[in-house]
């Protein structure tokens, strides 16, 4: 599903946008898509989780080890009021 958003650009980068993007045969916006794309491929370096649950359980520290497994996973310290 895709989301509309505005972006405040230069002036002088946005008409090179414009003259790209006519050249090429393609949209302004898959232009700057795939500009996010290439750049947070890059740059992103905080790694998917390994893991999504959602539920219930008689184990009563269920939520607090999963935060610190996610933590680790995703190689952040705990917070102040977190174990």
């Amino acid at each position: 599903m895709q989301k509309r958003t505005t972006i405040l650009m230069d002036s002088d980068l946005l008409e090179r946008l414009d003259r790209f993007a006519a050249r090429s045969g393609v949209t302004k916006t898959s232009v700057v898509t795939s500009a996010v794309e290439t750049y947070l491929e890059t740059h992103d370096t905080t790694p998917d989780l390994s893991f999504v649950a959602v539920g219930r359980s008689d184990h009563g520290r269920l939520s607090l080890d999963g935060r610190s497994i996610a933590r680790r996973e995703a190689g952040t310290r705990p917070g102040p009021d977190e174990g």
